[in-house]
Protein backbone atom coordinates (compact mmCIF):
# COMPACT_ATOMS: atom_id res chain seq x y z
CA UNK A 1 0.00 0.00 0.00
CA UNK A 2 1.08 4.00 -0.71
CA UNK A 3 1.66 5.85 1.98
CA UNK A 4 5.33 4.92 3.01
CA UNK A 5 6.77 7.73 5.12
CA UNK A 6 9.08 10.15 2.99
CA UNK A 7 8.14 8.94 -0.64
CA UNK A 8 7.83 11.39 -3.21
CA UNK A 9 5.44 8.74 -5.25
CA UNK A 10 3.41 7.94 -2.62
CA UNK A 11 2.48 11.51 -1.81
CA UNK A 12 1.85 12.40 -5.17
CA UNK A 13 -0.51 9.26 -5.19
CA UNK A 14 -2.28 10.62 -1.66
CA UNK A 15 -2.85 13.51 -3.23
CA UNK A 16 -0.43 15.08 -0.83
CA UNK A 17 2.12 16.39 -3.13
CA UNK A 18 0.96 18.49 -6.13
CA UNK A 19 1.84 16.93 -9.64
CA UNK A 20 0.58 17.52 -13.47
CA UNK A 21 -1.69 14.32 -13.11
CA UNK A 22 -2.53 12.89 -16.71
CA UNK A 23 -3.84 9.53 -16.28
CA UNK A 24 -5.48 7.28 -13.25
CA UNK A 25 -6.58 3.77 -13.68
CA UNK A 26 -7.48 1.48 -10.25
CA UNK A 27 -3.68 0.67 -9.96
CA UNK A 28 -1.85 3.06 -11.56
CA UNK A 29 -1.44 7.12 -11.50
CA UNK A 30 0.47 8.92 -14.32
CA UNK A 31 1.83 12.23 -14.32
CA UNK A 32 4.84 14.59 -16.22
CA UNK A 33 8.46 14.01 -15.38
CA UNK A 34 9.63 17.89 -14.14
CA UNK A 35 12.95 17.23 -15.19
CA UNK A 36 11.44 15.88 -18.86
CA UNK A 37 13.71 14.31 -21.06
CA UNK A 38 12.05 14.54 -24.12
CA UNK A 39 8.41 16.60 -24.99
CA UNK A 40 6.40 13.95 -23.54
CA UNK A 41 8.01 12.85 -20.19
CA UNK A 42 5.53 11.13 -17.65
CA UNK A 43 5.89 8.90 -14.97
CA UNK A 44 3.91 6.46 -13.93
CA UNK A 45 3.54 4.46 -10.68
CA UNK A 46 1.61 2.46 -9.02
CA UNK A 47 -0.67 3.03 -6.45
CA UNK A 48 0.86 0.79 -4.10
CA UNK A 49 4.46 0.83 -3.06
CA UNK A 50 7.27 -1.07 -4.32
CA UNK A 51 10.98 -0.39 -4.59
CA UNK A 52 11.66 -1.36 -8.15
CA UNK A 53 10.04 -3.14 -11.07
CA UNK A 54 11.59 -6.20 -9.90
CA UNK A 55 10.02 -5.85 -6.59
CA UNK A 56 6.52 -5.09 -8.12
CA UNK A 57 6.76 -7.92 -11.03
CA UNK A 58 7.54 -10.64 -8.41
CA UNK A 59 4.88 -9.41 -5.95
CA UNK A 60 1.85 -7.98 -8.04
CA UNK A 61 2.39 -8.88 -11.87
CA UNK A 62 -1.28 -8.05 -12.80
CA UNK A 63 -0.25 -4.16 -11.50
CA UNK A 64 2.95 -4.64 -13.34
CA UNK A 65 1.60 -5.46 -16.78
CA UNK A 66 -0.79 -2.44 -15.93
CA UNK A 67 1.69 0.15 -16.22
CA UNK A 68 2.91 -0.59 -19.29
CA UNK A 69 -0.74 -1.02 -20.67
CA UNK A 70 -1.36 2.33 -18.72
CA UNK A 71 2.03 3.67 -20.43
CA UNK A 72 0.39 2.79 -24.01
CA UNK A 73 -2.90 4.68 -23.14
CA UNK A 74 -1.27 7.77 -22.58
CA UNK A 75 1.00 7.97 -25.46
CA UNK A 76 -2.19 7.24 -27.57
CA UNK A 77 -3.59 10.13 -25.99
CA UNK A 78 -0.46 12.18 -26.57
CA UNK A 79 -0.79 11.57 -30.30
CA UNK A 80 2.00 9.47 -30.09
CA UNK A 81 2.77 5.91 -31.91
CA UNK A 82 6.35 5.84 -31.22
CA UNK A 83 7.72 5.79 -27.77
CA UNK A 84 9.83 4.57 -25.29
CA UNK A 85 9.49 3.16 -21.72
CA UNK A 86 12.51 3.01 -19.15
CA UNK A 87 12.22 1.07 -15.54
CA UNK A 88 15.19 1.87 -13.76
CA UNK A 89 15.90 -0.67 -11.05
CA UNK A 90 18.83 0.80 -8.42
CA UNK A 91 20.56 3.78 -7.84
CA UNK A 92 23.31 2.47 -9.67
CA UNK A 93 21.77 2.74 -13.06
CA UNK A 94 19.69 6.31 -12.29
CA UNK A 95 16.73 4.94 -9.98
CA UNK A 96 16.68 7.79 -7.95
CA UNK A 97 13.05 7.51 -5.83
CA UNK A 98 12.60 4.01 -4.94
CA UNK A 99 8.93 3.27 -5.49
CA UNK A 100 8.39 1.55 -8.88
CA UNK A 101 8.03 3.64 -11.78
CA UNK A 102 8.33 3.31 -15.92
CA UNK A 103 8.93 6.49 -17.41
CA UNK A 104 7.40 6.92 -20.73
CA UNK A 105 9.43 9.30 -23.50
CA UNK A 106 8.26 10.21 -26.88
CA UNK A 107 8.25 13.31 -28.80
CA UNK A 108 11.51 13.18 -30.31
CA UNK A 109 14.36 10.94 -31.90
CA UNK A 110 16.02 8.75 -29.71
CA UNK A 111 19.17 6.92 -30.74
CA UNK A 112 20.63 3.50 -29.07
CA UNK A 113 21.99 2.26 -26.77
CA UNK A 114 20.63 4.85 -24.58
CA UNK A 115 22.99 6.84 -22.35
Amino acid sequence: MCGVEGCLFCGIVAGDIDADIVHVTERTVAFRDINAQAPTHVLLVPRDHYANAAELAAADPVASAELVTAAAAVATAEGHDDYRLVFNTGAGVGQSVFHTHVHLLAGRPMTWPPG
